[in-house]
């Protein structure tokens, strides 16, 4: 069985967590929490992550004072045996313990060093799940009268970043403490795949009209168009057997809704959309933009630019300045949707609708080829 591990804001909680404890110690007011950080070097300091729920002991490579009031707690990310090019990365977390004359509603604040990205809109890329694991861990170790600032640093998070899809889901500049529970499943283990099975036999007893969606990114693009929650099914990158699944479990129809630098793989016959797969978006592409019947630009030139592109991303606003997108993408999404619809019935025997909807970096619709009406909110508009 695939090794779990956890994901990048149980790091982060448990690197601040040591560097307070450590500062508190320092203070004599750490007496019942001292024990986490062992003083023999000799043994593995480690602190104890209530996962809510659930809990978690995680090692700290290192815990340093930096002044009175300031120390450091460093930790490795682990994401078991996920294709997770976080691995092994450092996590810093500056921890800054005040004393204040009386108490404040808000004690503890927190703050997104380098390599934490930011959202479109600037706020720092702290996720719900992130920020309810520093209030249960952190914030009931601050003593009276004191408050905590909390600055989390990724060294790695801006080069690390470059080799993600963040920029397509509106993360600028490093990466996201995201995820909805500590725990980090492998992508390619069957436990997983498991999962998402079960949950959409589940939606199935209630609607025969399903949303696929490629993880949290993808489901907030769905909610976002206000889709109706009961219509979303997580898929990950498991596209292949999801649709399967939905032929066997007696699904009318399927919308695939999501990032076009992932759905367009199933153009070219993809149904894994890992990049530790396979990532052939860019041949794709090139191979679209010679089906289209446009003749005002040079279309060798445009293949060769798009070939070069360094994202999916980049070859979208290159298709753009050439006016192919549209023509381009309008027919990738047909393209999707009848290779989806001969997977169904190549393995599952049975005939179900396929739609596709394809987004931009930013979750805007750059390309459809099926209505939304059937899976909206009853109060959305038309």
């Amino acid at each position: 069985m695939a090794r779990t591990g956890y994901t990048l804001p149980v790091f982060a909680a448990a690197a601040a967590k040591a560097a307070l404890i450590h500062l508190l110690v320092q203070h004599g007011k750490g007496e019942q929490v001292s024990k986490a950080l062992p003083s023999d070097s000799e043994h593995e300091i480690q602190v104890t992550v209530d996962l809510a729920p659930g809990e978690a002991a995680i090692a700290i490579q290192q815990v340093a004072t930096i002044d009175s009031t300031t120390a450091l707690g460093i930790c490795l990310s682990d994401p078991g045996d996920n294709l997770d090019l976080t691995r092994d990365t450092p996590i810093w977390a500056w921890v800054y313990l005040e004393e204040i004359e009386a108490d404040v509603d808000n004690n503890l604040i927190l703050e997104a060093g380098d390599g934490i990205g930011r959202t479109i809109t600037g706020e720092p890329a702290f996720y719900t799940y992130a920020r309810k694991l520093f209030d249960v861990n952190i914030r009931p170790l601050i003593p009276v009268q004191h408050q905590v600032t909390v600055r989390i640093i990724l060294p790695e998070g801006r080069r690390l970043a470059q080799r993600t899809s963040n920029e397509a889901f509106g993360i600028l500049d490093g990466l996201a403490l995201v995820g909805t529970s500590g725990i980090s499943q492998p992508h390619s283990s069957t436990d997983q795949l498991e999962e998402y099975r079960a949950s959409l036999q589940k939606a199935v007893q209630t609607t025969s009209h399903l949303v696929f969606c490629i993880g949290y990114n993808g489901q907030r693009t769905a909610l976002r168009l206000r889709i109706a929650e009961p219509h979303i099914v997580q898929t990950g990158n498991w596209l292949g057997p999801m649709l399967v699944e939905a032929g066997l479990r007696g699904a009318k129809s399927v919308l695939l809704l999501g990032y076009h630098g992932k759905l367009v793989k199933l153009a070219g016959g993809i149904f894994n959309t890992s990049s530790h797969v396979a990532d052939g978006k860019l041949p794709i592409l090139a191979a679209a933009i010679a089906q289209v019947e446009e003749t005002s630009v040079d279309r060798l030139a445009v293949i060769r630019s798009v070939l070069a592109a360094p994202t999916a991303a980049a070859a979208h606003e290159l298709l753009i300045e050439m006016g192919l997108a549209d023509s381009v993408f309008g027919l990738l999404a047909r393209q999707i949707s009848d290779h989806a619809q001969a997977y169904i019935q190549k393995y599952a025997n049975v005939r179900v609708e396929v739609g596709t909807v394809l987004c931009d970096r930013k979750g805007h619709i750059i390309a459809q080829n099926t209505q939304l009406h059937a899976y909206l909110k009853s109060d959305a508009p038309p």
